[in-house]
């Protein structure tokens, strides 16, 4: 039989948990100067979620022009930090839910499904900023996605891992809060020669 992996009560605090933990890696990736970077000297380009910097092989300054000139910008980064403001919303609502005594197990499903829409706004996001950024930005020698945008998408694959939990946790309601007695198996010797 499997289990969500959260049926014990003490163990609910997990899931609060890992939502703090996707909020943190999505935090970095908001403020993270690494989403597009040079892969090999000379570094020549740079690029968050809000800007894009170049520099010359020689030059030691950066020339940074924000990416909200672009609608595409715009729009990524609006859908990335909508996606995040929610995730914030889940997560209190998730301390909330299971700080109460008697769980309501059909709040904790809506939190699941929120969570849902959180990934689809991260990853809509997550998918127009590169698409974009390569079709209509000019790039300087060999460039990689680099450690930001990677923290977005860890963010992302944490919230869905967080939104089935959370959606299949009503089901076993009665194992997280205790109200199944153990069963026992017994065999009498004569209904079971084998064990002889």
């Amino acid at each position: 039989m499997v289990v969500c992996s959260l049926a014990c009560w003490r163990c609910r605090w997990l899931l609060p948990l890992l939502l703090g933990l996707a909020i943190i890696m999505g935090i970095i990736a908001l403020a993270g100067r690494g989403w597009l970077e040079s892969e090999s000297e000379p570094y020549v380009q740079q690029a968050s979620l809000w800007e894009n910097c170049q520099r010359g092989e020689e030059d030691l300054n950066w020339n940074c022009k924000s990416l909200m000139d672009y609608g595409w910008g715009r729009a990524a980064a609006a859908t990335y930090l909508v996606g995040f403001v929610i995730l914030v919303i889940c997560f209190a609502l998730a301390v909330i839910a299971f700080s109460i005594e008697i769980l309501r197990f059909n709040f904790v499903r809506g939190i699941g499904g929120l969570l849902f829409v959180v990934a689809a706004f991260q990853i809509i996001g997550l998918v127009i900023y590169p698409v974009k950024f390569t079709e209509e930005i000019q790039l300087t020698g060999d460039n990689m996605f680099s450690w930001a945008y990677g923290f977005g998408w860890a963010s992302t694959v944490v919230v869905i891992g967080c939104a089935f939990f959370f959606c299949c946790l009503p089901n076993w309601e009665d194992e997280v809060l205790g109200n199944i007695k153990p069963t026992y198996y017994y065999s009498s010797p004569e209904r079971a020669p084998y064990l002889n």
